[in-house]
């Protein structure tokens, strides 16, 4: 609890990297929704691409900034710093320090959502995940195996300054993977096929179908959970304390 409280507050004191997790999902969704054509339109299911598309997308890119960028510069730069080599002289777990990390940035994936969720309803009117138990489910299960990932980048990167270029090259595919760029419904046969079987792509798809009412496909939480427990493993076993 001690290292939680102490990892929380120096983490609030990076608010200019927390505005920029939280602000630019915002941003591009209200941009987005507003100058693209045919987002505010009626689709074919009779919802708008504004209801569920680019809510869920921009959901993931908020979580794929902090897992990817956020997390590895942070544990990075303690060891380069040697806090890490300090705590390794305590009776600090590794997995103690890798849960806080996870916890805290989970925390403020919750502040984005809610401020996302906000946005979207003041700007276009869309309304909130309909299935909401399993939305939950679903965002702290991809929440955190993508966080995992963002571990495993930690924990294998040299120094502070390679940690968040090796998290944006990790980044860059699973936004593809998850549709940032190209929605999953028109992406090549064999980008989908690779796409269903990674964390951004399953995740980005439950998020959009709880948030158009439906229920999780079991296979997309069987993946998420597979990454988690995969990537979660290797972030312990890779974890270094100097």
């Amino acid at each position: 609890m001690k290292l939680l409280v102490v990892e929380t507050k120096l983490h609030l004191r990076e608010w200019p990297q927390l505005l920029f997790t939280i602000g630019l999902p915002v941003t591009l969704l209200v941009v987005l929704g507003l100058s693209i054509p045919g987002m505010t339109e009626l689709g074919n299911s009779g919802e708008r691409a504004v209801d569920t598309q680019l809510p869920s997308i921009m959901l993931l890119l908020s979580l794929l900034i902090t897992a990817c960028t956020v997390v590895p510069g942070v544990l990075a730069a303690y060891r380069e710093q040697g806090v890490l080599r300090r705590m390794s002289t305590t009776p600090v777990h590794p997995v103690r320090v890798l849960g806080a990390q996870l916890l805290i940035n989970l925390a403020g994936g919750v502040v984005s959502t809610a401020i996302l969720i906000v946005a979207s309803s003041l700007a276009f009117g869309t309304a909130a995940p309909r299935q909401w138990a399993w939305f939950v489910v679903v965002f702290l299960l991809g929440s955190a195996a993508l966080m995992a990932i963002g571990l495993v980048i930690a924990a294998v990167a040299p120094n502070a300054k390679t940690a968040p270029g090796i998290g944006s090259v990790v980044m860059m595919p699973l936004m593809l993977l998850g549709g940032v760029w190209i929605p999953r419904e028109i992406m090549p046969d064999t980008l989908r096929t690779v796409s269903d079987y990674s964390v951004a792509g399953p995740l980005a798809q439950a998020l959009r179908d709880t948030w158009a009412g439906q229920a999780p496909q079991p296979v997309h939480l069987l993946v998420i959970a597979a990454g988690l427990v995969i990537f979660g493993g290797l972030a312990v076993r890779l974890f270094r304390w100097e």
